[in-house]
């Protein structure tokens, strides 16, 4: 019997017709590109610490990590981007050590005109209505009072006389980074301080702490996350975070992913930041001092605009891709083309403003520089390489595992019946090759005869059932820069015209 069937016994005596159903050429990758979130939880939220949870809607988010938590705000933010990708978050417990950051709006004039503050606290818009009555005081209280009434606000307010206290909801550092002004688009925007009224912002400070990772790590297991947003940036947290995104790139794991961070910061102490990191899977979005939206957002906007770009395309480059809702900084503000180039150069992900200021990925790159002699790399530079390499080794393992699962291995040239569940080392190399040239077709690759010729396939020298691979794929390129040298005439003489 030449065919080889796994069901079907070789001497079944009953009549007539008996089929078992093959699927080993019928599959495919089944792609998901599942996001993970990860965020501060508050008590009040019902999801457990360390689990983590897919999360489908932002009433969901609110009731499982607590209305204005850091994990409900990464997910709304996540979800204004990208409304259809599976996304689930990690709620992570505030520092049990840390301090909550802390800030103050001193009201020291009364208005002397009916009007409305246009009050922003990490980049949502808080409107307060005053009186041409109102004390100061009395402006006070109702700031309180608008800030309690939007409960998506990361903070709490409580006024003291002319003063409001705002205290951010969860323990930690990143509660330094909530941004407290008003006007956020001065006067052409319709945005100015009622008469007379004045406000002194004191900025969000002292928060101390991060959340510790270790059990939530753990609680991942061997889930796919392709695409991470991280918002803490402290060097323990990154360090944790990227030794975790390389063992789950080691080969016995074969998970993959990739993260997305951001930084607040003047243009050196970026550069001095970026001097401190070298993660090739890690991509950090680089933000003036200014950016209204806070850093847990960004993070979670860059995921969710990749996780939708590289699900479609692994390969085309993120550049021009916008980040639904994000306040930009004033223009006054915004790093120039020659400071982001400057960032972009030392691993930074920059950003450019829209003519209509939304804000739009720009260097698309990852920390990584240097290879482990310190010698400079350009292997893992782009996230795109990442994900591309990603849907290549994922294509090639269900290949093996649908069409091979349980095949037998014999030597270039044994005769075999046809149908003989039976592979050997050229069998399995015109198979890669086809599959490569498939691979081509889609555009995730080039050189498909530069990639046959630098294939090898062979059997193990001292272990007869194993099969060696060397598998070099030339991953297609992003068309990132378009340089053109106009070297223009007033006129071209009359012969070369001829």
């Amino acid at each position: 019997m030449a065919v080889s069937f796994n069901e079907v016994p070789s001497n079944w005596p009953l009549p007539l017709f008996w089929a078992e159903v093959d699927p080993s050429k019928a599959g495919g990758v089944i792609i998901s590109d599942r996001a993970l979130l990860w965020g501060i939880k508050l008590a009040g939220g019902s999801a457990a610490v360390n689990v983590p949870v897919p999360v489908g809607s932002d009433a969901q988010g609110a009731a499982l990590f607590g209305a204005g938590s850091m994990a409900a705000l990464m997910l709304s933010a996540f979800r204004r981007r990208n409304t259809t990708g599976e996304v689930w978050v990690l709620p992570l417990a505030e520092p049990a050590a840390g301090v909550a950051a802390s800030g103050t709006i001193a009201v020291t004039a009364a208005p002397t005109a009916a009007g409305t503050i246009p009050l922003y606290i990490a980049g949502q818009s808080v409107p307060v209505l005053v009186t041409a009555s109102d004390t100061t005081a009395q402006v006070a209280t109702k700031i309180a009072a608008a800030i309690a009434a939007k409960t998506t606000l990361p903070v709490t307010g409580v006024a003291s006389t002319s003063t409001v206290t705002l205290t951010a909801k969860w323990k930690g550092l990143t509660g330094n980074d909530i941004r407290i002004e008003h006007s956020y688009r001065g006067t052409q925007g319709g945005e100015a301080l009622p008469a007379s009224l004045a406000l002194t912002i004191t900025a969000m400070a002292s928060g101390t702490g991060a959340p510790t990772l270790d059990t939530g790590i753990a609680n991942l297991g061997d889930q796919e996350f392709d695409h991470q947003a991280f918002p803490f940036t402290d060097s323990a947290s990154l360090d944790a975070f990227r030794d975790l995104i390389k063992a789950r790139w080691a080969y016995d794991r074969q998970l993959y992913g990739w993260g997305f961070s951001a930084m607040r910061g003047s243009y050196a102490d970026l550069l001095t930041f970026l001097a401190t990191r070298n993660d090739p899977a890690i991509s950090v979005d680089m933000l003036e001092v200014a950016t209204p939206t806070p850093v847990w957002e960004i993070s979670a906007l860059n995921a969710a605009a990749a996780a939708q770009a590289l699900n479609a395309d692994p390969a085309r480059p993120l550049q021009t891709l916008l980040l639904t809702g994000a306040l930009p900084a004033p223009a006054p503000s915004r790093f120039t083309k020659g400071e982001r180039a400057a960032l972009a150069l030392q691993g930074g992900w920059t950003h450019s403003v829209t003519n209509d200021d939304q804000i739009a990925v720009e260097a698309s790159v990852t920390t990584y520089k240097y290879n482990s002699y310190g010698v400079e790399d350009r292997a893992y530079r782009r996230i795109e390489t990442r994900a591309t390499l990603t849907r290549v080794l994922r294509e090639l393992r269900a290949i093996v595992t649908s069409e091979y699962p349980r095949h037998k291995l014999a030597n270039d040239g044994t005769r075999f019946g046809p149908g003989q569940a039976i592979v050997t080392p050229n069998t399995i190399r015109a198979r890669l090759v086809a599959q490569y040239r498939d691979l081509e077709d889609r555009g995730l690759v080039e050189n498909a005869k530069a990639f046959k010729e630098a294939l090898i396939v062979e059997r193990d020298g001292t272990d007869p059932n194993r099969v060696n691979v060397l598998f070099p794929p030339d991953l297609v390129n992003q068309l990132v820069v378009f340089a053109v040298l106009a070297q223009f005439r007033l006129q071209y003489p009359t012969e070369a015209a001829a």
